[in-house]
């Protein structure tokens, strides 16, 4: 670490704290624009289809924990086994895992991993997986998160000898309008727009945006209706969002399922029914419907959101288990 400060300014330097290395540190989260841009003080990622994790090493222990909190490496024990092997000793780096279905990161196929609860399975799984690295918060005694983005990407990419599965996130300066473009026309869900000058901020800032070509987002599951005909388990989710303490009703979604997720949903949702809605308000379905405890959050794409406040043509992507449900809320775009 005493190398990469001789590349810090005066200032910079200043902002580098040794202290002992955190338990943990709240990851900052990007917030949703409608508006595109280019400005040469910001820098733009690939926004990736994925799961987010921070990695804590300190010494031989390798922790990869998830957005809230939850221990990863029996999901990703190559992942764990690659971190543990690198030079550095001790750190904290932030990151994407994601699995790809030809050149395009699929949430839907990382499942196959995420749910994998057994650590031998996981090593014999056939699903492919990558950590991209994009940011770095602690290094070798010192806190980074109070020095600029760029500054922190630079140490992030001099720091570590990246091989597969470990890639760093390769960023471009200032075009975020044509870089936006391009994703858009590569199929990716969009791209991330980084202030460079700004330092590393616990929670949702506007410092981090998203430019989204594709509608996802979360949804809590609140019931399920009856399957008809030949269908496995169940016919369609109930969706919902948080809106202070209400949940709000926001569609149901029936494709995007085979008949193994089918089969194995239904078993979760039926451990959660119960006789009463969860939702707020008055606009429910009422024939050949389950509700279920709110327990579990769904990856929904989606063409657009109805002047009601529900999906048009909303399609299930997984289960998502790194995000809590009282915190998924609608994504309202800032301009």
């Amino acid at each position: 670490m005493i190398d990469l400060l001789k590349s810090l300014t005066k200032e910079e330097q200043a902002k580098v704290n040794a202290q002992a290395q955190p338990e943990w540190i709240a990851p900052m989260l990007a917030t949703l624009s409608k508006d595109r841009f280019s400005d040469p003080e910001w820098i733009f990622e690939r926004k990736l289809d994925g799961e987010r994790c921070i990695t804590y090493r300190d010494g031989g222990q390798v922790r990869l924990l998830s957005r809230n909190r939850q221990e990863l490496n029996v999901h990703y024990p190559d992942l764990a086994q690659a971190l543990a092997t690198l030079d550095v000793k001790q750190y904290i780096v932030d990151g994407e895992i994601v699995a790809f279905e030809g050149n395009i990161t699929s949430f839907a196929r990382l499942q196959q991993r995420m749910h994998i609860q057994d650590l031998e399975q996981a090593k014999k799984s056939d699903v492919k997986v990558y950590y991209y690295l994009f940011d770095l918060l602690y290094l070798d005694g010192f806190d980074t998160t109070q020095l600029p983005q760029r500054r922190r990407k630079t140490l992030l990419k001099r720091a570590f000898d990246y091989k597969d599965p470990l890639r760093y996130m390769i960023h471009r300066t200032g075009t975020g309008e044509s870089y936006f473009d391009e994703a858009c026309k590569r199929g990716w869900e969009g791209i991330i727009a980084k202030d460079s000058r700004k330092p590393y901020i616990n929670g949702r800032s506007r410092a981090w945006l998203k430019f989204k070509c594709i509608n996802q987002q979360e949804f809590v599951i609140g019931g399920y209706t009856k399957p008809h005909g030949t269908r496995a388990g169940f016919g369609a989710l109930l969706l919902g969002y948080y809106d202070n303490d209400k949940l709000c009703y926001a569609g149901k979604v029936g494709t995007g399922f085979d008949d193994k997720t089918l089969l194995r949903l239904h078993k979760q949702l039926r451990q959660l029914n119960r006789k009463t809605p969860p939702f707020a308000g008055q606009d429910l379905p009422s024939s050949e419907v389950y509700w279920v405890t709110p327990k579990l959050v769904a990856e929904i794409g989606f063409e657009e959101w109805t002047a009601e406040n529900r999906l048009r043509q909303p399609r299930y992507l997984g289960l998502r288990t790194d995000k809590d449900p009282q915190d998924v809320v609608k994504e309202e775009p800032v301009t």
